[in-house]
């Protein structure tokens, strides 16, 4: 057997779940049957009153946790914050942790085949919203069994998701936490969203979507979308104390191939993400992210559109993120506490940027980690060997 450290979830593999029951969508479509690739760690109760859900961000999946296999490289993408002991901890929580519709990794979404033509659906696949997401979820939580859950907790666009599921299915959800999120884009946010798509589809591998009919994909053009949404993730301290102005070589080449270091990160980024992701499934994750206002409904007036929760929450924002600012946290707690929900909110001091939720800062993990025993405790969750 292959040794993982101590506080690893180990090996998992991933599972499938297949629906036949058609879903209706926001966009007036409706989509005939699905497939919702997860993954589970730990153990549900008896009770089934210990399991959490792992909403994942842009280009995240399901592998949020442990290994598929001895040689994989970097473990899931939230390892850091799921396993035994740690915040999401699995000796006393059952997690679960899916890849949305639309998704590349294995959910139904562009690269599936759709049944009444016969081929990939491509550009024709659906336009989803966070909503459709969580009543996809809430699907799966039936499959599984769960009938509430003790915690959904999502990261970025995750976040929208776990504030989702308190608005649709507040019987259903005992506490959420909204990390790096935000209750709607704000304009610049959609502008960077549409440039990325822009870049996306003038490639000319593009195809109006049916690039993988034509043997190609995109590349270039998700390249680009991937290294202008990379900047807006980092910090202008985190850039400058990892790259500066250092340039590859000692002298410049008056050119324009790659001279500075972080210009050599970002093409790195972008060629990685360009032959991992889908160009499709970017495209329609981008505009769920557009789409997000919960508010919208209700005259705009956010203290409305929460009232229907009943769950407690923990907000988080990080000082350095300008994509999803602490201003965009702050407003959802304040809406949040004048609908006299029970919510509890920290902004923490973090170098990283916006994607500070991702990595093991220690205030970070001692709130979130506080906030979990909390949910642990009330929910009368006694710790496993």
């Amino acid at each position: 057997m292959p040794e993982f450290p101590d506080d690893s979830v180990g090996l998992v593999t991933p599972q499938t779940a297949h629906f036949d029951d058609p879903l209706a969508l926001a966009c007036g479509r409706t989509l005939p049957a699905y497939d919702l690739v997860y993954e589970t760690y730990g153990t549900l109760n008896a009770e089934r009153s210990n399991a959490v859900l792992i909403c994942h961000a842009l280009s995240g999946h399901h592998h949020a946790a442990g290994y598929h296999d001895a040689d994989e490289r970097k473990p899931g993408w939230w390892d850091a914050h799921i396993g035994p002991g740690k915040s999401i901890d699995t000796n006393r929580f059952f997690v679960v942790s899916l890849n949305n519709l639309g998704g590349c990794h294995g959910s139904t979404g562009p690269n599936s085949t759709n049944a009444a033509t016969g081929r990939l659906w491509g550009p024709d696949f659906p336009m989803v919203t966070v909503s459709d997401w969580v009543h996809s979820q809430a699907r799966l939580a039936d499959r599984l069994g769960i009938e509430r859950f003790a915690a959904v907790i999502g990261g970025s666009l995750g976040g929208m998701q776990a504030l989702q599921w308190s608005l649709t299915y507040p019987e259903r959800v005992a506490n959420a936490a909204i990390i790096a999120a935000t209750p709607k884009l704000s304009a610049q946010n959609i502008a960077f969203n549409e440039v990325a798509r822009q870049a996306i589809r003038s490639d000319p591998d593009f195809h109006d979507g049916w690039y993988t009919e034509h043997g190609t994909a995109p590349k270039r053009g998700l390249k680009l979308a991937r290294m202008v949404g990379h900047i807006t993730y980092l910090s202008e301290d985190a850039m400058g104390s990892k790259f500066g102005r250092d340039l590859r070589s000692e002298d410049l080449n008056f050119g324009y191939d790659v001279e500075f270091q972080v210009e050599s990160y970002l093409r790195y980024q972008g060629d990685t993400f360009s032959t991992a992701f889908d160009a499709n499934t970017y495209l329609l994750m981008t505009k769920a992210l557009d789409y997000f206002d919960p508010a919208a409904e209700h005259g705009g007036v956010l203290a409305d559109a929460v009232a229907p929760s009943r769950c407690t929450f923990l907000v988080v924002s990080f000082t350095s993120d300008w994509r999803f600012p602490p201003s965009r946290s702050r407003e959802l707690a304040n809406a949040l506490t004048r609908a006299g929900k029970p919510v509890s909110y920290v902004n923490i001091d973090s170098p990283h940027g916006h994607d500070a939720f991702l990595l093991p800062e220690p205030r970070y993990q001692a709130v979130f980690s506080a906030f979990m025993s909390r949910v642990a405790r009330e929910l009368g969750l006694e710790k496993r060997a």
